[in-house]
């Protein structure tokens, strides 16, 4: 199983980003998927989380509003579209899978993790 996200990059506040995390995993469907990110000296947190097939999502209080997170299993691809971007925004942001419906926030709730992509926002 891998999972390859890009998209990351250099941004100034106030701008938007789409990251894409394409996923080889047989039945993809059948996966709840998730963002996290990790900024320098901080602990990896959710940023989003979508459902396996229904499309319910859940974000923290600190994206709610700014950030969106779509998949279309087609593809096998989950995607997390960032607006109104802050310098705080500024991490490593992974994907994730999990073997549930979730949507799911619990890091060990996810057994396959992308590579990592890098957003930097600017002030």
């Amino acid at each position: 199983v891998q999972l390859q996200a890009s998209g990351g990059g250099l941004v100034q506040a106030g701008g938007s980003l789409r990251l894409s995390c394409e996923a080889s995993i047989r039945d993809f469907s059948s996966y709840a998927m998730g963002w996290f990110r990790q900024a320098t000296g901080n602990q990896r947190g959710i940023v989003a989380a979508i459902s396996s097939s229904d499309g319910r999502t859940y974000y923290p209080d600190s994206v709610q509003g700014r950030f969106t997170i779509s998949r279309d299993n087609a593809k096998n691809t989950v995607y997390l579209h960032m607006n109104n971007l802050k310098p705080e925004d500024t991490a490593v942001y992974y994907c994730a899978a999990s073997p549930t419906i979730g949507p799911r926030i619990e890091r060990h709730a996810y057994d396959y993790w992308g590579q990592g992509t890098l957003v930097t926002v600017s002030s």
